[in-house]
């Protein structure tokens, strides 16, 4: 679904990501972790076609990203880890925006508006302007957004945050019923035991190199936590 080929990224002339390669197959959940500014928002940023980047292949379900960017970008859908949303309009004046965007029936969108607002408990505040909503609700309207065009790939950047227990118990289920139905997920996060329960492969970066990546219960054999394999990667040269 996502493959990223010897991907390198530079600012103002020093080399960010040094040749970045993985693969997130079909229905599959991969993890993406690293320390702060270990290059995994920008390894995400230049695969939804965000910024530009030196050298390498991206291609999504099949298609190169720099070939076919509105494509790509037509299956793709990507939340960061902070949206920002255009907090003058209602929450339903929004998603109605978003649906526009990627072509979604009046009778489509309002289902899945309605569904999945319903299931994240906000579908009753879609009418509030965006500015007047907590941190959460914010996160909840961008979550809709996302979900509602049924993307072939999610990609997620910290999307735990600002969550309530619950919404993150939904939103676990909704990744997970996206790839059982044949779309992928990549997503970066610092919530390390979220990363191990609910990650079928995991991969590791480091100062703009990838260091460990396999399957997740490969990873885990040694019965040590990913948190501290995480941990003992300090040890490890990029």
């Amino acid at each position: 679904m996502l493959q990223i080929e010897n991907l390198v990224k530079s600012f103002d002339n020093k080399e960010i990501l040094h040749g970045i390669s993985l693969n997130v197959n079909d229905g599959e959940i991969f993890g993406f972790i690293g320390h702060n500014g270990a290059g995994k928002t920008t390894t995400i940023r230049c695969a939804v076609g965000i910024i530009p980047f030196e050298s390498g292949k991206i291609h999504i379900d099949g298609k190169n990203i720099l070939e076919d960017p509105i494509w790509c970008k037509s299956v793709t859908a990507f939340l960061p880890d902070n949206p920002d949303l255009y907090e003058n309009l209602t929450g339903i004046q929004y998603l109605n925006f978003i649906a526009d965007i990627f072509e979604m029936s009046p009778d489509t969108r309002m289902d899945k508006i309605t569904a999945i607002g319903r299931e994240l408990e906000i579908y009753d505040s879609l009418g509030d302007q965006i500015k007047s909503l907590s941190h959460g609700m914010k996160q909840k309207v961008a979550l809709i957004s996302a979900f509602m065009h049924d993307p072939r790939l999610l990609v997620l950047d910290e999307p735990f945050v600002g969550l309530d227990p619950k919404a993150s118990f939904i939103m676990k289920n909704k990744l997970r019923e996206l790839c059982d139905h044949g779309g992928s997920v990549f997503f970066s996060s610092h919530v390390l035991e979220v990363v191990q329960n609910l990650c079928d492969e995991i991969a590791i970066i480091k100062q703009g190199s990838i260091i460990m990546n396999g399957k997740t219960d490969e990873i885990l054999r040694s019965g040590e936590s990913l948190e501290q394999i995480f941990l003992d990667t300090e040890n490890i040269a990029s």
